[in-house]
Parts: structure tokens; C-alpha cells; sequence
């Protein structure tokens, strides 16, 4: 064992609580002290929850320490490293005992987060410790074939992690066919999804993966060049990847001859997207690359036939590539052996929501949305119970709590009317109100529209007015028929995949919660409790102490009421704010 070595996560999740300064914090230390150990930086480990998380790795074992702040950066540095005490408070995960936290990464299987929170992602040499760029170096000495490279690929069953599901080495064969001088790589990573953030750290925690990825599809295929199309709201993700392009130049992996592979001349460069949602599909990425507005185009023919600058150009997305050196080096076997039979190996999901671990985590096709929610994501906060979770994003659907034990592979997840999507869960508990969640996405779907079609540009509009207007105690009997007959002809009348599943979130939620819709309809009510214009406050008689607290945080005088005699509220002048029945210790202000 060499020296005591101390890693701080530096993905965005970490810098944002605060890992910048922590990582100052013990560099400073180090230096006025003496200490005499490594101090290296990694990025996501998946337990956002717990940033800052710094690691600990002496002749002992591992320690990986949560919520780290610069004053407890201060003590770990005094108690595990002077003195040779490990702070056990902190801990929140090692090899050496059980700790609650722990039970986040059981039932984990990491094959394209297999680097992420155990490398530098800046240092080459450390990816390379651990396996990287050694599947290249086993395709080029073992002389394989582009044909044996796709063999191995459609063997591993490796579908597309994007959202559409096509069988990976399909795409790539289809590509491998197109017989052109010139050739493309794209690798998608506009991730634009709400709550969703598997590419980002993917990028930030193991851009050679990626890298390495395409070089393979690049030699399956043919490929003269690679592009990366990233948006620029990822910038830590961006540098990342640039440094690694960099260096996997500097060590010949890409250029001329790259790999070591003679007359094979490959290299990546970046393409920075502005942000439109509408571009992570293929054809509006194209346009966007080759300098047009990002719009969707017509198909056939497909990008395999006929895509940047009008050569054969493959596409995958970030988690798709990540697997692929992995795939290369075990074996196509190996991979299938996990998932079920028509969606095999794993899946990157993004936690967000109503969730006590809100985080990354990585599972094998099949595992069910219960186990996710409870087993990984440790469950809903405050003893608050779970309602649903909209999977796959703007353009997927929510899927209520009562098929929480669906399994999550492409058909299964199909069959409930959302969609896997690139790996978003967003999960919601018993204060979520549906309708507004399916306004919330149908907005954001409104708004990324990139205009081309009618149905989609102004469907979704009119959508979005009665959704308003549902929410806002405006709602008219027929308005969920309007709201279905709106949706099948956006879905069957646009051109891209943006348009057909806009409506999915309002059809998911009409279809499991058709209840919520009529009581706002015919009621007046929100049943979650959620719509502000649809919320009645008033002050019970017999809890009213006349401590005056809620007449004075009023903030339009709508509370009347002498001190000590009981309060009553002008609901001609309420605005529905909520601030009396967060501010009163009585329990005197209810909300119907």
C-alpha cells in the first residue's frame, strides 16, 4: 500500500453543494501541514444526495464520507489521517461494515458508470489502469473485421439508451452497408430531458468511454470522422471531454493511423448545441451540425444512408458508446447474461423528484420501479406516500404507484403508455397533482418545438390553454375529450418524435388519473392540494388562538381578526399564497 490517498468528487452535483471548496480546503491543508498524501479528484459516484463526498483510501480499506463541509474537511484531515481515526459519523459508505447508505449501491450493476466516481476523468493514464482503450488494442491485433465487430455487438442484445430502443449493431450493419468514401460518427448527447442528467455525468466522469466507443463504431462502420454534439449548458462535461479527445490524440488513439491501425484515420471533434430540445433527434442534429436551424427532416432516407453532409452517418447516444468497450472486452455473452430477453444488460436512471436518494444509479433491464424507488432511491420523504413517476421524460408518460411493479425494459414500460426514454425518473408523491404535472411538461414540450408542423406547433397550444384553464377553475365539461382528440392528431400528424409523444404525459395521466381531471373540472377542487386558484383558506373556530401571526404575514390584508378573538379570511381579497398556513404554530388554518 502506497500513500494515504484523499479524492474529492468534482461532477457538477459535488461542485454545486460546495466539493470546490472543500477540495481547496484540504489542498491548502496538505501543503501547511505536510501531509503526506495524494490528493486527487474524481467526479459523480451517483450519491448526489450526499455531496459534497470526499474518499479516504488508506492501508484499511476505502472510506467514502458524505456531506462534507470545509469544517469537516478540517477534522476528517485531523482524525482519519493524523491520528489514524476514521470519523464514523461521516461515513457513509466502505468495505469494511455495513452502513444505511450502503444499501444504495446493492442491487447496482455498473458496466457503463464502471469508471464514474473511481478515476480521474482528466488523467488518461488512470482510464487506462483500468481497462481503457484495451478493447481497441484487441480489435486491431486480433485483425477483426468490421463484420465481427457488429456481430459482437447485435450478440450483446445492446439496444439504443437514447429512448428509441433499435438494436445497436443494427444500425450499425445498416451503416457498415452504405458503401461511401466518406463516413460519420455522432455521438447525441443533448440531453434536454427535465430531471435528467445520465449523460452529463457520464461525460464528466468517463468521457474516454465515450471516446473509446466511437472509435469502435468507428472501425465497425468505416468512419472517417466523429462528432460530439453536447450542449454548451454542460460545461464541466464539455471541458472534460475535450481534455480527454486531447489526450486520446497525444497517445495516438485518434488521428492518423489511429489506434495503431494503418490507413485507419479517425478523430473527433465537438459540436456545441444551443439548447433546443428538438435536436436531440437525428436529423434535427444533423441540421444543427452542419450549421441550419435544428429542424427534423423527413425519413427515408435514414442517416445510416444519407446523413451528415448527406454520407452514411451512424448515431448513438452517450450511454450507448459507453458500453461498447466494455461489451468488446467481456463478450457479447457476458452483457446478454443480464436484462431480460428483449431488452438485455443495464440501465443508466436519473432519480429526481419526491425521492429521499436522488442520485444515478445503474440496474439490469428488468429489475421493477418499486425496487428502484425503495430499494435504491430509498423511498419517499416524509412519510409522504408514492403516487407515480413519469418515466422517459416530456415525451414519456407517468405511471402510477399501483404498477410500480412493472419491469423496466422497453416493452414492459410501452405497455403503460410512457416510454424508457434516456433513463429520466422523476418521482412524485401524494401532493403532486397530475393535471399540473402533465401542464408542467406539455409546456416545456410547447415551447422546444421547433415549429416545422402545424399540429404539433399550434396542437400543442391549445392543449396547454385548456390545461390552464383546467388548473385555474376554468375547466368546461368536454375538456378531456378536447384534450384526447388534440392528442391523437398532434401524435399522428407530426413529423419528428418530438410532436408524436408530446401528448404522452397528458394521455398517461387522463388514463390513471382521470379522477384528478374531473374534480378540477366539475369540483373546482385540486385534490392534491396544489393549484393555488383552486385552494379555499380558512381559520378553524376552535384552534384560532388570536396570536394575530397570520393577519400579520398577510401580504394583502386579507386576514381580519382583534388579538385573542378568532381570524377570518376575505376570500374575495385571498391570493391564495399559503403564507397563514405555513406561518400559524395552531394548526388553525386548514386548505380545502
Amino acid at each position: 500500500m502506497g500513500k494515504t490517498k484523499v479524492i474529492v468528487g468534482l461532477g457538477s452535483c459535488g461542485i454545486a453543494a460546495g466539493a470546490g471548496k472543500v477540495y481547496e480546503k484540504i489542498r491548502a491543508l496538505k501543503e501547511a501541514e505536510a501531509l503526506d498524501i495524494v490528493l486527487s479528484k474524481t467526479s459523480c459516484a451517483g450519491m448526489c444526495y450526499r455531496e459534497p463526498l470526499v474518499e479516504i483510501i488508506d492501508e484499511s480499506g476505502s472510506y467514502l464520507y458524505g456531506e462534507i463541509t470545509e469544517d469537516k474537511a478540517v477534522e476528517l484531515l485531523n482524525n482519519h489521517i493524523v491520528n489514524d481515526n476514521p470519523v464514523k459519523e461521516y461515513i457513509v459508505c466502505t468495505d469494511l461494515y455495513d452502513t444505511p447508505d450502503k444499501k444504495f449501491f446493492d442491487g447496482q450493476v455498473k458496466i457503463a458508470l464502471r469508471n464514474c466516481g473511481m478515476i480521474d476523468p482528466e488523467n488518461i493514464d488512470e482510464y487506462e489502469d483500468r481497462g481503457g482503450y484495451e478493447a481497441i488494442k484487441k480489435i486491431i491485433s486480433g485483425g477483426m473485421k468490421p463484420q465481427e465487430i457488429i456481430k459482437v455487438v447485435m450478440e450483446s442484445g445492446l439496444r439504443g439508451r437514447g429512448g428509441g430502443g433499435f438494436l445497436t449493431g443494427l444500425k450499425w450493419k445498416f451503416t457498415y452497408n452504405s458503401k461511401s468514401a466518406e463516413k460519420y460518427v455522432i455521438c447525441n448527447a443533448d440531453e434536454g430531458d427535465p430531471g435528467a442528467f445520465m449523460d452529463r455525468s457520464l461525460l464528466e466522469g468517463d468521457p474516454h468511454s465515450v471516446v473509446e466507443g466511437m472509435i469502435i463504431a468507428a472501425l465497425a462502420v468505416e468512419a472517417t470522422a466523429g462528432v460530439i454534439y453536447c450542449r454548451a449548458e454542460y460545461p464541466l462535461a464539455l471541458k472534460r471531454l475535450d481534455i480527454a479527445i486531447r489526450q486520446a490524440r497525444g497517445k495516438g488513439y485518434l488521428g492518423k493511423d489511429a489506434g495503431g491501425k494503418k490507413d485507419f484515420g479517425f478523430d473527433i471533434s465537438i459540436k456545441e448545441g444551443a439548447g433546443a430540445f428538438v435536436c436531440g433527434e437525428e436529423t434535427a442534429l444533423i441540421a444543427s451540425v452542419e450549421g441550419k436551424r435544428g429542424m427534423p427532416g423527413r425519413r427515408p432516407p435514414f442517416p445510416a444512408a444519407s446523413g451528415l453532409w448527406k454520407r452514411p452517418t451512424n448515431i448513438n447516444n452517450v450511454e450507448t458508446f459507453a458500453n461498447i468497450p466494455w461489451i468488446m472486452n467481456n463478450g457479447a455473452k457476458e452483457y446478454a447474461k443480464y436484462g431480460t430477453e428483449n431488452s438485455r444488460g443495464t440501465k443508466v436512471f436519473a432519480l429526481a423528484g419526491k425521492i429521499r436518494h436522488g442520485g444515478l444509479v445503474e440496474v439490469p433491464m428488468g429489475i421493477t420501479i418499486n425496487d428502484i424507488v425503495f430499494k435504491l432511491g430509498g423511498g419517499i420523504p416524509s412519510d409522504k406516500s408514492f403516487k407515480a413517476v413519469q418515466l422517459g421524460g416530456p415525451s414519456g408518460g407517468c405511471i402510477p404507484s399501483w404498477l410500480s411493479d412493472t419491469r423496466v425494459d422497453y416493452e414492459s414500460v410501452n405497455a403503460t403508455g410512457a416510454i424508457m426514454g434516456s433513463g429520466g425518473m422523476v418521482v412524485m408523491d401524494e401532493s403532486t397533482c397530475m393535471v399540473d404535472i402533465a401542464r408542467f411538461f406539455l409546456d416545456f414540450t410547447r415551447k422546444e418545438s421547433c415549429g416545422k408542423c402545424t399540429f404539433c406547433r399550434i396542437g400543442t397550444m391549445r392543449m396547454l390553454e385548456i390545461l390552464n384553464r383546467i388548473t385555474d377553475g376554468g375547466g368546461e365539461e368536454g375538456d378531456i375529450q378536447k384534450l384526447e382528440e388534440l392528442a391523437e392528431q398532434i401524435k399522428d400528424s407530426s413529423l419528428c418524435g418530438l410532436g408524436q409523444t408530446a401528448p404522452n404525459p397528458v394521455l398517461t395521466t387522463i388514463r390513471y388519473f382521470r379522477d384528478e381531471y374531473e374534480a378540477h373540472i366539475h369540483q373546482k377542487k385540486c385534490p392534491a392540494k396544489s393549484c393555488k386558484k383552486l385552494l379555499t383558506y380558512t381559520v378553524n373556530d376552535h384552534s384560532c388562538t388570536g396570536c394575530t401571526v397570520c393577519a400579520r404575514n398577510c401580504p394583502v390584508d386579507a386576514i381580519r381578526g382583534e388579538r385573542k378573538q378568532v381570524h377570518v379570511i376575505d376570500q374575495d381579497l385571498c391570493i391564495r399564497c399559503g403564507i397563514c398556513f405555513t406561518k400559524c404554530k395552531f394548526e388553525a388554518v386548514s386548505v380545502s
